[in-house]
């Protein structure tokens, strides 16, 4: 088992030669590193010319680990060798330290390095790193792993803090600035190796500043203040995955490596695995090479149907200074969309706003004090209906969140649901098995009027903020929505596939009813907890809607035509009657209504579903009372076992008049 670990790249704001002073100044112990016992040097050699020191030090160590863990291996201390090579030429302090103890059981190599700043002869730089490798440990590798990282996770935190503690103990020694090696001035040589030596003598009066060379840095070290500022907090853990996965990612492409908020991003994907995050980011870098997405934000022209009947843009901040975007969907013809710009326009409009999402983030960190990682999403579901349950529509937003989640993971901060109808579970139920269940968990849900309400969005957006079409006082210009012209339709843009059962010719019926006709739909449920759910709009005159059961499991009769597993259809009046009443049952008896009766009036939109806990037969009963009538509908049965969330959710009822199905009340049966 073996394990690397990598830190960024640590800077201290001082000159390389006090750093090295101030170095010194933790030998042979310290009481800031109460785990190192002692390391006295066992062996010391300076070069003629005080350019060079090899130094090696035998250091003890304390064992932190459990009592009975030290009793099991029978010590209670470790020692390691750490070997440094100081050039003061070069400016440069290489140190390895290997395990002494239990060597042939456990590996350890660390590896650290201080050296002048790229951009800043005044700064030094400091970078580690670590290999464990545990052979065989009495059966307790995985507690040695942890116990290591531990420890280097505390190496990590308290390096710069002693740096700048003893660097203080220097200037109070006097020694305020100290002159690189100089060749051609051996005084001053001798007198900066008594100083790094610890051996107070005062230097020459001679010192003077001089230009200062230095070293090239690691090209895949990181600054942890970049991280810090650019990435947010990360774990030692963390930050040496991503500096693996930034040396991987280079060495596999050859050239231009993507940003370290993309690394990250694809290593939060997975969890911090390296291998795995590399498989899903290589992928992704060859599906935006194939596509050019590198070029979407300057050639991307956004269609005029997008422009005029898309409802959703950016708007604003929110709380946390994430960009925010809103989507109207309760208002979004779906159909309309897919029928004027296809499944490939929409998946592009979509990558144009994921692309933006990435430029308002940089944007969003610039302009703030922390680093901004992600967006937020506000979905607005007024208006929501069965229509949008469509199945090529909901094929093409699964797509639509396959895309996301494979080539843009970890930028959706939170996600806002207001105004949910009680029809919504019914399409959660089908898209939320495609989220990553990282991404559910940032999913809020605001069903009627309570968003306003405390615990709701003004918890997230400020309150100058609030959309105006929410009640609040910020001038949304996020597009409303509504029916998308069919003159604006083009024609071989969208098709449907092959053997879907529901698609436009049979997704919704127009039924016309003369007074006193009924139309019902009987369903015959044999499985328990399933959900039966409706959406119809009444397109003329006025009926009654209602939902029956009886525990008796009815043959369709003869005049009826199947239309879905396990339902039919017909039409009553003077020559079939109704379902249940041609049999002369008594109702309360034989049958019961288990959805109150529902008078729906002349371009009125009903929703509504209900459980049907035990097996029977359901029927579906609209009622011309008078007139004429005409009425489209859909309806569709949800099994037990495809319906995942709290069935006390789903009580039936409508879900309020919505605006595309107000305007689609003029519409002609055959635009069904």
């Amino acid at each position: 088992m073996v394990q690397e670990y990598v830190s960024p790249v640590r800077v201290h704001k001082f000159p390389f030669e006090m750093v090295m002073a101030a170095y010194e100044r933790r030998f042979p112990s310290c009481s800031q590193i109460p785990v190192v016992v002692d390391c006295p040097i066992i062996e010391d050699c300076w070069s003629p010319d005080d350019s060079q020191r090899d130094t090696t030090r035998r250091c003890q160590l304390n064992v932190e680990a459990p009592y009975l863990l030290k009793k099991m291996i029978g010590v209670d201390y470790v020692y390691f060798i750490q070997k440094n090579h100081l050039d003061l030429e070069s400016r440069v302090l290489e140190i390895e330290a290997t395990n002494e103890t239990f060597a042939s059981r456990v590996g350890v190599v660390e590896k650290c390095k201080y050296y002048v700043h790229p951009e800043n002869n005044e700064w030094t730089c400091f970078e580690q790193t670590a290999i464990l490798d545990v052979h065989n440990f009495f059966g307790l590798e995985n507690t040695v792993e942890k116990i290591a990282m531990k420890q280097y996770s505390a190496n990590i935190s308290k390096g710069k803090e002693l740096i700048e503690s003893f660097m203080k103990e220097v200037y109070a020694d006097g020694v305020m600035d100290l002159r690189p090696w100089q060749k051609q001035d051996p005084e001053h040589n001798r007198n900066l190796r008594r100083i790094i030596s610890r051996n107070t003598e005062p230097l020459s009066p001679r010192a003077a500043a001089e230009p200062r060379r230095h070293s090239q840095p690691d090209q895949y070290t990181l600054d942890s203040e970049y991280i810090k500022r650019n990435l947010g907090e990360l774990t030692p853990m963390q930050e040496s995955r991503l500096l693996q996965l930034r040396k991987w990612i280079a060495d596999l492409q050859k050239g231009k490596v993507p940003s370290d908020k993309t690394l990250l991003r694809f290593l939060r994907a997975r969890d911090f695995n390296v291998e795995k995050a590399r498989e899903m980011l290589s992928q992704s870098l060859l599906w935006r090479k194939k596509h050019q997405v590198d070029r979407i934000l300057s050639e991307y022209e956004t269609p005029d149907v997008v422009k005029q009947y898309f409802p959703g843009g950016w708007h604003h901040h929110d709380k946390d200074g994430r960009p925010l975007y809103i989507l109207r969907l309760g208002q979004m013809d779906v159909k309309g969309l897919l029928k004027s710009i296809g499944e490939d326009g929409l998946l592009k409009l979509t990558l144009h706003v994921c692309e933006e999402g990435l430029k308002l983030l940089e944007e969003a960190t610039r302009s703030s004090a922390a680093a901004v990682q992600r967006w937020s999403l506000l979905v607005d579901l007024d208006g929501l209906n069965m229509r949008h349950l469509w199945r090529p529509g909901v094929r093409a937003l699964l797509r639509v969140i396959r895309l996301v989640e494979d080539n843009y993971p970890e930028t959706m901060g939170r996600v806002l649901i207001v105004r949910a109808p009680r029809v919504f579970p019914i399409l959660w139920t089908i898209v939320s098995t495609f989220i990553d269940e990282n991404t559910r968990s940032k999913f809020l849900f605001y069903g009627g009027k309570d968003y306003l309400q405390p615990g709701g969005l003004l918890d997230y957006i400020p309150k100058d903020l609030i959309p105006d079409f929410l009640g609040g006082p910020c001038k949304s210009f996020v597009h409303e929505g509504g029916l998308v012209p069919k003159n604006l339709y083009v024609a071989g843009v969208f098709t449907e596939r092959d053997g879907d059962p529901l698609s436009e010719d049979t997704l919704y019926r127009c039924i016309s009813l003369a007074k006193g006709q009924v139309h019902e739909v009987l369903v015959v449920n044999r499985d328990p907890m399933s959900v039966l759910t409706w959406d119809f709009d009444v397109l003329r005159q006025s009926l009654s809607f209602c939902v029956y059961r009886t525990a008796h499991l009815l043959p369709p009769p003869s005049h009826l035509a199947h239309t879905h597993a396990g339902a039919c259809v017909g039409g009553g009046g003077d020559d079939y009657g109704s379902i249940i009443e041609r049999r002369e049952w008594q109702e309360g008896e034989h049958y019961h209504r288990v959805e109150p009766a529902l008078v729906c009036h002349d371009g009125e939109s009903v929703q509504g579903s209900h459980v049907m806990l035990e097996e029977g037969s359901y029927v579906l009963q609209w009622r011309c009372e008078s007139g004429a009538a005409q009425l489209v509908y859909f309806h569709e049965t949800l099994a037990s076992h495809h319906y995942k969330g709290s069935m006390s959710s789903l009580q039936s009822g409508t879900s309020g008049f919505s605006c595309l199905s107000g305007k689609s009340a003029a519409s002609s049966c055959p635009s069904r």
